[in-house]
């Protein structure tokens, strides 16, 4: 495999994990148009494709790591909310419900494409109009798929996980290690 690791990405948990991971990288954000509508999983592997292609140089050494992530509940989108009150709405209809957070993952090397995808679900207890206000006021939304942040004052709001934790933070490092055995010093 060899050669740099580029991360298609200005999200600082990806960045987090990969360095807890003790993964060497670049980061070279991909400005793309992204898609906000269509079957979830389909939407999150199109847009992590759309920036692993844009970032990518052509440079035969490189990687190329594209990710997107969002929460659904059914074909319901919930993206990253612009505004407070579009932060309340959303976690207002995420509170006492199962969603699901879908991230694809692409990675593009020396011409080739791998793709993969991850979903894990998420329970939030019911939320009363206090609790969000409480957090909404932390500002922890902002910039968040779904309005919350798991590895933060987020998880206040969550009862139950199944599947990837680092798939609900940003990052499926499962689906990647599986997709990228190499990744982790060597091949398997």
């Amino acid at each position: 495999m060899g050669g740099r690791i580029v991360l298609a990405s200005r999200s600082p948990q990806r960045r987090a994990i990969l360095e807890q991971l003790g993964v060497a990288f670049d980061v070279r954000p991909a400005d793309v148009a992204e898609l906000d509508a269509g079957e979830p999983a389909a939407v999150a592997s199109e847009n992590a494709l759309r920036k692993a292609l844009a970032a990518a140089h052509g440079d035969e050494g490189e990687t190329v790591l594209g990710v997107d992530t969002l929460v659904a509940t059914e074909l319901e989108i919930w993206g990253k909310p612009p505004h407070p009150e579009a932060a309340r709405e959303t976690l207002g209809r995420l509170s006492g419900r199962t969603h699901t957070v879908f991230s694809g993952i692409a990675l593009v090397r020396g011409g080739q494409v791998q793709a993969a995808s991850a979903a894990t679900e998420v329970t939030f207890r019911a939320l009363d109009p206090a609790t969000i206000d409480w957090y909404v006021s932390t500002g922890e939304w902002e910039g968040r798929a779904g309005g919350y942040a798991i590895q933060g004052r987020g998880a206040a709001l969550v009862t139950q996980i199944r599947g990837d934790y680092f798939n609900v933070v940003g990052l499926p490092v499962a689906t990647l290690v599986d997709l990228w055995p190499e990744l982790l010093g060597g091949p398997r």
